[in-house]
């Protein structure tokens, strides 16, 4: 497939979207993702229908806004539901230490911003959630996200916490527990809007265009 698949459903993503992941040892390093990640090839399975709206996948049942509270990368307690509510938010649930899937999503996000309006991408907040909080402390967090933040008008979020936080967010969110210490996770991208609800979501078959038209469709919808 060369292509990403347009609209697929809330079936397909429980088929697909939902699956755990498991980051490779293979996937190529950071530096070479924040070049732009090519997604053609990826082999996901395609559903496209008549109501389709948007480019990542059509969230049939929409996915309510979590609330959970965790820690941010300067060690302050953040609460998610209160601190992004009402506006654009990108959810992602990874670990640093991923060598494809969680740097090629930030990779894709931030190329997604840069292709935003700026004063839609300066309302956007993106928040990266880790799976592996053993290795994934605040200062670890600051640092990655700065590897692809830095030029954007809103910095991204990292936040990690104990084991049962982490677990109770992932479940808040509605995405499945990462198992094998973190390393195996879920691939969903969940982009909510000012209705505190998420319409859509993206996974390893959508690009940074897909975000970017998306997160603008979702501003225009609220």
């Amino acid at each position: 497939m060369t292509a990403p698949a347009r609209g697929r459903t809330a079936a397909l993503l429980f088929a697909a979207g939902l699956a755990l992941s498991a980051c490779g040892s293979d996937g190529g390093d950071q530096a070479a993702a924040a070049e732009g990640h090519d997604h053609s090839g990826g082999g996901a399975a395609t559903l496209e229908g008549p109501g389709d709206e948007y480019a990542g996948i059509d969230l049939r049942d929409p996915f309510q806004r979590p609330s959970f509270t965790l820690t941010d990368s300067s060690g302050a307690a953040y609460d998610f539901a209160t601190a992004t509510a009402g506006r654009p938010t990108l959810l992602f649930f990874g670990y640093t230490n991923c060598p494809d899937v969680c740097p090629s999503t930030m990779a894709d996000v931030a190329l997604a911003l840069r292709d935003t309006d700026p004063e839609l991408a300066g309302q956007v907040q993106v928040v990266f959630v880790t799976t592996d909080p053993a290795a994934d402390t605040p200062p670890v967090l600051g640092e990655y996200l700065d590897r692809f933040d830095a030029d954007l008008p809103t910095q991204f979020i990292g936040l990690t916490g104990d084991q049962e936080a982490i677990d109770q967010a992932q479940l808040s969110a509605g995405v499945p527990l990462a198992e094998d210490e973190g390393r195996l996770h879920s691939s969903l991208l969940l982009l909510y809007g000012a209705d505190d609800e998420a319409h859509v979501a993206f996974d390893a078959g959508n690009t940074a265009r897909d975000i970017a038209g998306d997160l603008a469709a979702v501003a225009d919808a609220g």
